[in-house]
Formats: structure tokens, sequence, C-alpha cells
């Protein structure tokens, strides 16, 4: 099994490289994983930069002694791939970002499509956005990520637009699209840019703003996936194709 990933601000080590883990990933680390001497550690910032650790000792119930020699860098993947994903209801949200996560997303850009149930305003928006934030992060850490997806504030249909207009490849999941993703010519290096509409689909005028801004309409398959899955399955596919998967 691979080494357990906990997410610091900083790598700064004392001397001879004694790092302590403390605060509430240093208790997660003694009192839940309940970590030991001569067990590995991955230390990360969640933006690139981490560390392999050895633990060398635990102090009371939350703080855990580690031998940190070197940082490492792990450079930004291409082509970068950021999935627009339309609000779900419910708890299906963090769901599509769990997933989208673990599958190496890039970004996730939050949409308030005309066609969402839910709406983001005020305290609860930020609340909501709050939560995409953390799960992203949780995930990032599960799945042994360094480099964890962004989760930008939510978009408007313009703004998704504008996104778009500057992708080297941009595509909207829609059933009028005649070319299946599987198919579809991808850029190498760049940005990659996946449209995914709420429940009752992309509205009418949206999709025509969309291809306005220079993205196409793209099938997945032929059943109708839900929201929550449709960008995990579609992100997949993108990455399995572009040969970051490989």
């Amino acid at each position: 099994m691979t080494a357990p990933v906990f997410v610091v601000e900083h790598f700064d080590a004392g001397g001879g490289g004694r790092y302590v883990l403390d605060g509430p990933e240093g208790r997660h680390a003694v009192s839940v994983k309940r970590l030991r001497a001569g067990e590995d550690v991955v230390l990360t910032d969640g933006a690139g930069r981490w560390a392999d650790c050895v633990v060398l000792d635990t102090e009371g119930k939350d703080r855990l002694i580690l031998q940190l020699d070197s940082v490492h860098e792990e450079p930004a993947e291409e082509p970068r791939v950021t999935v627009v994903q339309a609000l779900p209801k419910g708890d299906r949200g963090e769901l599509a970002v769990e997933t989208m996560t673990e599958v190496g997303v890039d970004a996730i850009v939050p949409w308030a499509a005309a066609r969402c149930i839910t709406q983001w305003k005020g305290d609860r928006g930020a609340k909501a956005l709050g939560k995409w934030r953390a799960t992203a992060r949780e995930a990032g850490k599960q799945s042994r990520r360094v480099r964890f997806p962004e989760v930008a504030e939510a978009a408007t249909t313009r703004q998704v637009a504008a996104l778009l207009a500057g992708a080297d490849f941009a595509a909207v999941l829609h059933e009028s699209g005649d070319t299946p993703l599987a198919t579809a010519g991808l850029p190498a290096t760049g940005e990659i840019v996946l449209v995914v509409g709420p429940e009752g689909g992309v509205a009418p005028e949206e999709l025509a703003l969309f291809e306005e801004a220079g993205a196409r309409a793209y099938r997945l398959g032929r059943s109708v996936l839900r929201t929550s899955t449709a960008g995990t399955a579609a992100a997949a596919v993108l990455l399995a194709r572009t040969g970051r998967w490989s």
C-alpha cells in the first residue's frame, strides 16, 4: 500500500531533518491512522511540492515526528483538464468533485446553469463552495495526489463561455453531438475545457453561446449519465486518450 498523504503549509525541518506534523493532520496521523516508527509518510502542500518522510516517533495524541530529508516538485501535467460542472442537487456535487479528483482532473468550475435546481447564493453559496473545496482536498489525499484540483468560484454562463474561448480544446457533453468524445482530436499540451450540464440538460441558448465561443457538442455514449457522474466518466476518457494515464 502506498504511503498516506498529509497536507502541510511549509516544509521547514529542524536540525537533521526532524519535522513535526501537528494540528489536525498530526492528530489524524497519530490517533486515527495510528502510524508508528519506521512507516512511510508523504507530506504535500497540495500544489505540487512534496516530501517522502519516515516516522521517527509520536508525542501525545497529535504530534508525529518525522525524518524529512528533501523536498520535490511535481510539474503540472499536460494537457490541463478543466471540468465545468453544473450544480447538482444535494450532496451529489461533492460526489462529482470527489470522483473527478480521484481520476486526475486539474480544475473544477461550479456552473450555475439555467436549468440547475440548486442555486448558490449568499452564505449558502459560500458554504457549498467550501464543501467542494474541502472534498477536493480530502479526495486528493485519499488518492495520493500531491497536486490537488483547483475549485474555482461559481461561474455564470458568460464566464464559462469566456473560459471555453481561451481553451485549446473545448467540449460540451450534449446529446446533439454527432462525434463521440472518445474519437475527438485532442491537443498534446495546453488547456482542455469540458462542460457538464445539469440534470435538465444544457439549455439551447447556453449551447449556442458555447458554440459561438468555439466549443463543440460531443456525446459520451449511448447511456444517459447523471450530471454527478458524467464529468468523471468523460475526464477518464480524456486522460486516457491524452496519454496522462499511460
